[in-house]
């Protein structure tokens, strides 16, 4: 039972609570391992948190870093306490979390990551569906690659993903909102180009481009080739976003595929570009919101799925219902 000074009774009594702020120096330290740069991610000064990891050091009775003048290192005892710190502040937001969803649903912060090739075609969309529906809600939106999102949202970072699926990790529940059709972008003159019903057959002797490594599209493209009897990787040439891999196609580097949602929006920046149709069943892709399973606003991700299937119903995509 705590005293009145607030010092731990029972087992190891008369030793102090760490505190959360000693907790998330700790742990940002120990995820950088750089004290300038931790210093940063947390928006504490540097001494401050050196201070707060060194009063954590003195409360816990442990050496938890090793330091030199050139680099930080976790010492054995903090390689351990590193992941309970971690947990730790993982439940405690939770809790903030909870109370937060009981006070009132569709209020506060709403940390929303989104794939860069899904958010400049799908988040117009979706912050109009905010504003109008949940107007005490503050969407924060992030873009960033799968493999961070991921992360972001196993952290406790983020609170919700709208990306490509299936992902295949525990610890996740997909929320299916649409699939959709991957198109063939050709130059003028192109012998697919402006064509329907192409067979998939084809992407076997196209100069195909693609995005940088890390973006789930790309992995979605070699597959589909993949699909269609293609044994080798056939990229010679790769962008970093679409716009830019669309701009190489108008300039006649190569042909691209692209989500259906993308193809209004990067297509008509150039009047030398052609958009081809795959024949039934086209290749396709599975977009869904995803979230921690058993994440406290759980009930409330899955209304806000529900109404962007309706909200997205007027896009070139087939809704799916929350069976799918």
């Amino acid at each position: 039972m705590a005293s009145p000074t607030g010092r731990a009774g029972g087992k190891g009594g008369g030793r102090r609570s760490p505190s959360l702020a000693q907790l998330r120096a700790f742990t940002a330290v120990a995820e950088h391992l750089h004290f300038r740069d931790a210093a940063a991610a947390i928006g504490m000064s540097q001494p401050a948190l050196s201070g707060a990891v060194s009063a954590l050091e003195e409360t816990l009775g442990v050496t938890l870093l090793e330091r030199t003048t050139r680099k930080v290192l976790l010492s054995p005892a903090g390689e351990r306490l590193a992941v309970r710190a971690k947990a730790v502040l993982a439940e405690v937001g939770a809790l903030m979390e909870e109370a937060e969803a009981v006070r009132a649903p569709f209020t506060g912060a709403l940390r929303l990551g989104v794939i860069p090739t899904v958010a400049p075609y799908l988040l117009p969309t979706v912050l109009r569906l905010v504003h109008d529906r949940y107007p005490d809600l503050d969407l924060q939106v992030h873009e960033e690659q799968t493999a961070s999102l991921l992360e972001g949202l196993t952290a406790g970072r983020l609170d919700l993903l709208l990306l490509a699926v299936p992902l295949g990790v525990p610890g996740f529940l997909e929320l299916p909102l649409f699939d959709e059709d991957f198109v063939l972008v050709t130059p003028l003159g192109h012998g697919l180009g402006g064509r329907e019903g192409i067979p998939r057959e084809a992407l076997r002797e196209l100069r195909l481009l693609l995005l940088d490594e890390g973006h789930c599209l790309r992995d979605q493209a070699l597959d589909i080739c993949r699909e269609a009897g293609r044994a080798d990787a056939p990229v010679t040439t790769t962008a970093a976003g679409l716009s830019t891999l669309v701009q190489l196609v108008a300039g006649g580097l190569g042909v691209t595929l692209l989500p259906r949602t993308a193809v209004k929006v990067e297509t008509t920046r150039s009047d030398q570009l052609l958009t081809g149709y795959f024949a039934d069943p086209a290749p396709t892709r599975r977009i869904a919101l995803v979230m921690r399973s058993g994440a406290a606003r759980g009930t409330e991700y899955q209304e806000l799925a529900e109404a962007l299937r309706g909200a997205l119903r007027p896009l070139p995509v087939r809704v799916l219902d929350s069976k799918a």
